[in-house]
């Protein structure tokens, strides 16, 4: 996972937030590990993982349930998973560009749902600290 990478998740749709501690995996390696050893405690309400690109994930090796939805290319959901327990893998989509791993009950808890245009900002941490903003 890019630890210099944070940003957020809005849906647009439904005017709420799903993630304001997104973190991105945009390397092979970052990609197989997911949140494979991040413990419960520290993937809770506001966190979240941006998997790019992906087409379908994996539980194993972790101890709490995730929220998992497709998206496509326009960031719209096109597939929800909730709750998916660990030891399990998600279906296979082709046309899933990118996958958000969410905390069990945001999708719920926010009323996410098929379709919904979500709006995903990425900052880069900058050596100095500061931050410049881009819309991924």
């Amino acid at each position: 996972m890019s630890a210099d990478h944070t940003g957020y998740v809005f849906n647009v749709t439904r005017q709420t937030f799903l993630a304001t501690q997104l973190r991105v995996a945009n390397t092979h390696c970052s990609r197989l590990v997911g949140l494979v050893g991040t413990p419960g405690s520290r993937f809770k309400s506001g966190a979240g993982l941006w998997i790019v690109p992906c087409h379908g994930v994996h539980t194993m090796f972790m101890r709490y349930p995730i929220d998992v939805l497709y998206l496509d290319s326009e960031k719209r959901v096109i597939r929800l998973d909730h709750g998916v327990r660990p030891w399990r893998a998600t279906p296979v989509l082709v046309e899933a560009a990118t996958v958000l791993e969410l905390p069990a009950h945001t999708v719920w808890g926010t009323g996410t749902n098929l379709g919904d245009q979500l709006e995903i900002k990425i900052g880069r941490r900058e050596s100095n600290g500061d931050r410049n903003a881009r819309s991924a």
